[in-house]
């Protein structure tokens, strides 16, 4: 498809109307939404976009717009209209799991409307489950950029086995000991949207090239307890403990 084709798509979208339907010999009111073509995908650099996910995180721009920008933000400087058309700035909203509610990981949120602009619910879940799931069994954070590293430091790395913000603080603040609100935990915030954002385009690329094997079990879901193994103390008071003192990381 060529970008002038996928211009004129995104032009064709038939408003949101509500308007009487006749069932069964009564009149409802129906609402018709609109049906938006789905954008064409294209494959994009996971070391360029870790290096920008790591400095919009950094640069206040929240993790869920720096996740996404790495992946749309490459294929806009790439190909133009319409990536370059998206607003971006309604990511922030997702920074710190949505308004710093502490909710689903911002990172996580942006790779995953990203894969919404181009696949459907059943590709979509399968691209997200995969991610996900590798987000929650995998020791991070991994990346340390080998230039202007805000905070250039060797730091802890833990599982969250969870999807939430909170959670996923919680459990790195108990692993390292270091507290949640500390440089370390805002620079191992942005270390981690770096993987997120290296690990989606992966996942990406692979589903484009068609080699694309999914890895999660079917059945993998978000766990709504935290696992015991994952913090030093009782998983149920994990939230109400004072957060350990602060431990300085020397520089390697």
């Amino acid at each position: 498809m060529s970008l002038s084709s996928e211009n004129q798509e995104q032009e064709v979208i038939v408003p949101i109307a509500v308007a009487p339907v006749n069932r069964n010999n009564k009149t409802i009111l129906e609402t018709t939404f609109p049906d938006c073509p789905l954008w064409q995908p294209h494959s994009v650099d996971p070391a360029v976009a870790e290096r920008m996910a790591y400095d919009g995180c950094n640069g206040g721009y929240g993790c869920c717009y720096a996740a996404f920008y790495s992946i749309i933000g490459q294929m806009a400087e790439k190909h133009g209209a319409p990536y370059k058309d998206f607003p971006f700035h309604v990511m922030k909203a997702g920074r710190s799991g949505v308004g710093g509610w502490k909710s689903t990981c911002g990172a996580l949120l942006g790779a995953a409307f990203a894969y919404g602009l181009f696949y459907e619910k059943k590709e979509h879940n399968e691209l997200v489950r995969e991610l996900f799931y590798w987000h929650d069994t995998t020791a991070l954070p991994i990346y340390r950029p080998k230039t202007n590293c805000k905070l250039d430091v060797d730091l802890p790395t833990s599982i969250s086995d969870s999807v939430l913000c909170i959670t996923s603080k919680t459990c790195w603040a108990y692993s390292s000991g270091f507290p949640i609100k500390s440089k370390e935990s805002s620079e191992r915030c942005a270390r981690l949207t770096a993987d997120v954002a290296r690990k989606a385009i992966e996942i990406l690329n692979a589903k484009i090239d068609g080699t694309f094997v999914p890895t999660a079990d079917k059945n993998a879901g978000m766990k709504y307890e935290i696992n015991a193994s994952s913090v030093k103390d009782d998983p149920a008071s994990v939230i109400l403990v004072k957060q350990p003192e602060f431990r300085p990381v020397k520089a390697s």
